[in-house]
């Protein structure tokens, strides 16, 4: 396929090109600054691809460009970053790629679980409607920007992403360090729900999205087995052969992360992958013991190998 890629330098972004380019599929990075090379293509929120010539004959779309979520507090204006990157940053992919002459098929764009809001021990489905805060909202519009591309017989599928688990980046990898120091422990009352995936399951995820032809519309990119924060940081710690019993409480994590502890550490969501289990997706990592222990194994073999050629 030919597939062009928004996102392509971010945690699920490298994976997925590395995955793609080695199974020879041919690969479009969508950049924000001067291009490097052939591969790269320029864009921006606003007005969308500058040089449409190079997308003539797209197989697919994946998009995964948006403002990080939890680098920093959320104040009013980082707020507009994080929504104006991705509703008004879909938007303008979305009228660029309606100008194509022979555009894509398939139009994969990420999404997450912050669609259903908190919900306590309520089991979530693609079918469950949708919560009333921030990330909800965030989410709806998020997905709704892509409608055009429906309208036009693209098939498109928004990936509903969870916790991705990666040493490598996001919310695993800020937490080693607190963990490997014996620091770690429950967020809040630990009675959370938190839905989670392996980072290779997330790729495996977006790849089975673009090759499904009956996939379509909202999906649960989540392992099939949540758990409570409680069981994680017990997980985590057993993982790590660290003790887990410096927990924050609520009000402590109010205090440092504002509205974002709700929103992010303390809001729980009960997920449940249907449409991909429907469609035939076989997780290699559906435990997360089993999934800590792959990411983070992998990870300390690579620093091993790095070492010894050093």
């Amino acid at each position: 396929m030919k597939v062009l890629i928004t996102g392509s330098s971010g945690l699920v972004g490298r994976e997925l090109t590395a995955f793609l380019e080695t199974g020879g599929h041919e690969v479009l990075r969508l950049v924000r600054g001067e291009p490097r090379g052939a591969d790269e293509v320029r864009w921006d929120v606003e007005r969308g691809v500058h040089d449409l010539a190079p997308l003539e004959g797209l197989d697919a779309v994946v998009h995964l460009a948006g403002e990080a979520i939890a680098d920093r507090r959320w104040s009013e204006a980082q707020k507009r970053r994080i929504r104006d990157s991705r509703v008004l940053g879909t938007g303008a992919l979305v009228d660029s790629l309606r100008k194509l002459t022979n555009g894509p098929r398939v139009f994969v764009s990420a999404s997450a679980i912050g669609f259903y809001g908190s919900r306590g021990d309520e089991v979530l489905t693609e079918e469950s409607g949708t919560g009333d805060d921030f990330l909800s909202g965030l989410c709806r519009d998020w997905e709704a920007a892509s409608s055009p591309l429906a309208d036009a017989e693209v098939r498109v599928v928004h990936l509903r992403f969870g916790v991705i688990l990666s040493a490598r980046g996001g919310a695993l990898a800020k937490m080693l360090l607190p963990f490997k120091l014996g620091a770690g422990g429950r967020l809040g009352s630990g009675d959370q729900f938190m839905s989670w995936i392996a980072v290779d399951d997330a790729v495996g995820a977006v790849h089975h999205a673009l090759t499904t032809d009956g996939l379509s519309g909202a999906v649960n990119a989540v392992a099939p087995n949540p758990v409570t924060n409680r069981e994680y940081t017990k997980t985590l710690g057993k993982v790590l052969g660290r003790p887990t019993i410096f927990p924050m409480p609520a009000f402590a994590a109010r205090v440092a992360f504002g509205e974002m502890a709700d929103a992010l550490l303390l809001s729980s969501a009960r997920v449940r992958p249907n449409a991909l289990l429907d469609s035939s997706y076989r997780f290699d990592w559906p435990d997360l013991e089993g999934a800590l222990r792959h990411v983070l194994g992998r990870n300390a073999q690579t620093q091993a190998r790095a070492a010894s050629t050093a």
